[in-house]
């Protein structure tokens, strides 16, 4: 590969850059097409780079962002935590530069099968013929890895080479705060939700931090469950209650809630009512997205249940209990061990709602103010009492429920 100079191009300006406009990105899809764009714009030969890093989340190991010159952010892969015992990984060059923290480099006109990779050969069939990977060593341990290609036809100079070694150890410390960003909300939205996890990172975090806010609320609980855990193995009891989260996950997020808190085998969620506009439109629309997302629940538990029952399974069985109401959306807790959750008389009604289900037979239950607010047509399932409040209250059932489910009035 030609170690000829090439473009005269300075770090400079790059270094600028990255004082500048490169610290104020907090994502890192933002910041990889800023710093490509300044690459492109100082005069390197750069056609394509990929930032990887690892990263904290139940479902992903890594994650990386690919930049190609002329399009922009192309994409932004993420990796299981099987990627470290998969051939897309073994003897790629970012197990390499994983391994040893050192530079990669090869000329991508001269690959050999035998020993190159095959994400190599991928590379060189897009029109590059030098591929140039380089750690970015972080102070906790961890690091990220970023790669970039050319398609210069004399690839990448000795003096491009020496330039871009100091610009990852310059872009190091800036990386690492977008990473520890990046971890930071994935585990925020893991353990305490999306909507939950910004308020934390926007500074609620001292006791008694909150707001009320207009909410449509979720109140559901597994049935027999007591009974189950006790019975079956602890392999299938987990995959018995993490079926059932998954379900109500799926549907939940595909409305617009967010699950608050589980407890034990049961779950917290609300679906906020979103603010400016029509009010009366956005409780209705908040009412119907929760009652959306039982339906959807449940029918979805139906099939799975029916599939269950074949392979001599228990099926999954639980109750909804639905209301509106105002809520205290805040922290709580001791000094230094806190919990984001929401509290007032809306929420033990919703809950009282779904223990009601059991007496009245029929698994979705609501407050007659929901179905109003949601405006639906309901069944009346009488006045019932509900502990720590004065007066019987009314409790109906949604007549399109009840109808589709076979759920009908005695």
């Amino acid at each position: 590969m030609s170690t000829l100079n090439g473009a005269d191009w300075k770090l400079e300006p790059l270094i600028d850059w990255l004082m500048a406009d490169g610290r104020s990105h907090k994502s890192m899809d933002t910041f990889v097409h800023g710093l490509s764009e300044a690459l492109t714009a100082a005069g390197t030969p750069l056609a394509r780079l990929l930032l990887s890093f690892r990263t904290l989340h139940p479902q992903f190991a890594a994650e990386g962002v690919v930049w190609r010159r002329g399009e922009g952010i192309v994409a932004h892969r993420r990796s299981s935590h099987n990627i470290w015992n998969e051939e897309a990984f073994i003897g790629s060059p970012i197990e390499a530069i994983m391994t040893t923290l050192k530079p990669f480099r090869r000329n991508l006109t001269e690959l050999d099968p035998v020993r190159d990779h095959p994400v190599l050969f991928e590379v060189a069939e897009t029109g590059a013929t030098d591929c140039l990977g380089l750690p970015v060593i972080f102070t906790f341990g961890r690091g990220s890895t970023m790669i970039m290609t050319t398609d210069r036809p004399s690839g990448f100079s000795d003096a491009d080479v020496e330039k871009f070694v100091r610009l990852s150890t310059l872009l190091a410390p800036v990386v690492e705060v977008l990473v520890l960003r990046h971890m930071a909300e994935g585990l925020l939205d893991t353990y305490l939700g999306p909507r939950t996890g910004r308020k934390v990172l926007e500074g609620q975090i001292k006791r008694g931090d909150g707001e009320e806010i207009d909410a449509a609320i979720w109140f559901s609980d597994l049935r027999d469950s007591t009974r189950l855990t006790e019975t079956l193995p602890a392999a299938e009891a987990l995959d018995f209650v993490n079926t059932y989260f998954e379900h109500v996950h799926t549907a939940v997020t595909a409305f617009g809630g967010e699950i608050l808190r589980f407890i034990g085998d049961a779950m917290l969620i609300v679906f906020p009512v979103r603010e400016g506009g029509d009010v009366n439109a956005a409780r209705r629309a908040a009412c119907r997205a929760a009652l959306d997302a039982a339906t959807d629940t449940f029918s979805s538990l139906a099939v799975l249940n029916s599939r269950r029952r074949r392979d001599g399974k228990p099926p999954i069985r639980f109750g909804v209990g639905l209301h509106y109401g105002r809520v205290i959306y805040g922290n709580v807790g001791a000094p230094t061990r806190l919990d984001f959750t929401v509290m007032g008389p809306a929420v033990n009604r919703t809950a009282r709602l779904e223990s009601l289900t059991k007496d009245v037979g029929v698994p979705l239950l609501m407050s007659e103010g929901f179905a109003k607010q949601a405006e639906i047509a309901y069944v009346p399932r009488g006045l019932h009492e509900m502990k720590g409040v004065d007066q019987p209250q009314p409790v109906v059932s949604s007549e399109e429920f009840d109808r589709d489910f076979g759920f009908q009035a005695q």
